[in-house]
């Protein structure tokens, strides 16, 4: 029985799965998920330190010509004072002297001669001073558990010494195929075949999205073939494949999950397009059959499937984010259920796809973005306010919003 769009996503929320882990360096883990938390180590600065090319001083003494008694560089272990009415030359980063309390950039003095200068603007007490700690504090979280890796995170850990850091393994998913009436894009298709574009969108969405794919092949139209290629891809996270969950004569693919001890989570999603979604699992392995129509497919995935991918990727953030923005033209909908319409955001405003057809493969190529209608939306004007949800960028969140547009 078909499930409603929240609930779809409690059971996504609700799902356990043994998340394993590996050790690899802070440069190779962009875009992985930290599976613990780590805390800075020391200050950052380590210690007060120069902010400008110029001069420390003691702040009381900013009217008067000042003596240059010593130069310090960056990396100089430097533990000079200044004494009444004398300066010390110091460079960007340098550490400054512990009684000095402001540093005057070089432009902002004159040079009287080789050893004296005056300072010829206001001087602001601890100016261009940058003070232990004031970045990042000892024992402040850097990154939590579940958090994704970027290239500010390695910013962070690079400043801490930390060189490794432990992050879950990516998602194991295979991707299958079925459907003697299709033919992959390799093969050559009779008058009376299709090529299939479902199978390669998986493929590639899911490497996309950080995964480590397997494409094992194309079953026949029985429930053996399709139940040899299921057995085979036990090892995985997760099973992809597409069409053979309807109530057709020749969809298999459901009866041979069946077979193999498949355990429903969900059969069925009260959603267009895209309603006969199954999702399941096989011992540990999750296994999500789409919708046979490519955009529906597709859509689906766009829906749920990025979701559960994040759930196995072991990230905190599993639910959609979304951006507010206008309708760029009057939009009319048949109401009764949830409705996915892909679209395009350009910055100000969301244009919906004008051609939407559930069976259609060119959608996609030309949309950036969707939103989603409540199931009682049955117009929604020009410059109406609509949610975005991103397609070929990731925008999630830990917590969970209601992304539907409403009337």
């Amino acid at each position: 029985m078909a499930i409603s769009v929240e609930k779809v996503f409690e059971e996504i929320s609700n799902i356990t799965h043994q998340l394993d882990f590996e050790i690899i360096p802070i440069e190779n883990a962009q875009n992985r998920v930290s599976a613990s938390a780590l805390y800075a180590t020391s200050e950052l600065p380590r210690f007060n330190n120069s902010a400008m090319d110029g001069y420390a001083i003691i702040h009381e003494n900013k009217d008067e010509e000042l003596e240059v008694i010593d130069t310090i560089f960056a990396g100089d272990d430097n533990t000079n004072l200044i004494k009444t009415n004398t300066c010390i030359k110091i460079m960007t980063g340098a550490r400054v002297p512990e009684n000095a309390t402001a540093i005057i950039p070089k432009e902002d003095t004159e040079k009287l001669n080789d050893n004296k200068i005056k300072i010829i603007k206001n001087v602001k007490e601890f100016q261009h001073i940058r003070f232990i700690g004031e970045d990042i504090k000892k024992n402040e979280l850097l990154l939590n558990k579940g958090d994704l890796v970027n290239f500010s995170k390695v910013t962070l850990l690079a400043s801490q010494g930390i060189s490794h850091i432990k992050v879950y393994k990516k998602p194991k998913i295979v991707v299958f195929a079925s459907g003697e009436e299709l033919k992959l894009h390799y093969e050559k298709a009779q008058a009376h075949q299709i090529y299939n574009s479902n199978t390669p969108t998986f493929i590639s969405r899911a490497q996309e999205l950080g995964c480590e794919v397997t494409f094992i092949g194309q079953a026949k139209d029985t429930i053996e073939s399709i139940k040899e290629l299921i057995q085979n891809s036990l090892n995985a996270d997760l099973i992809i494949t597409s069409g053979g969950v309807s109530v057709g004569d020749a969809d298999f693919t459901k009866a041979a999950f069946n077979e193999l001890d498949f355990k429903t989570i969900f059969d069925g999603i009260i959603i267009k397009p895209g309603k006969p979604t199954v999702f399941g699992k096989i011992g540990k392995t999750f296994i999500l059959n789409l919708p046979g129509n490519p955009l529906a497919s597709a859509l689906i995935f766009e829906m749920f499937g990025k979701n559960i991918v994040q759930k196995l990727q072991g990230s905190n953030e599993i639910f959609h984010n979304f951006i507010e923005t206008k309708l760029s033209n009057d939009l009319f909908n048949k109401k009764g259920r949830i409705t996915i319409i892909p679209g395009n955001f350009d910055g100000a405003k969301f244009e919906v796809a004008q051609k939407r057809s559930p069976g259609m493969v060119s959608v996609l190529s030309s949309c950036n973005s969707m939103i989603v209608l409540d199931e009682n939306v049955e117009k929604l004007q020009k410059d109406a306010l609509v949610k975005i949800l991103p397609i070929d960028w990731k925008f999630f969140t830990e917590k969970k919003k209601d992304f539907l547009t409403y009337e």
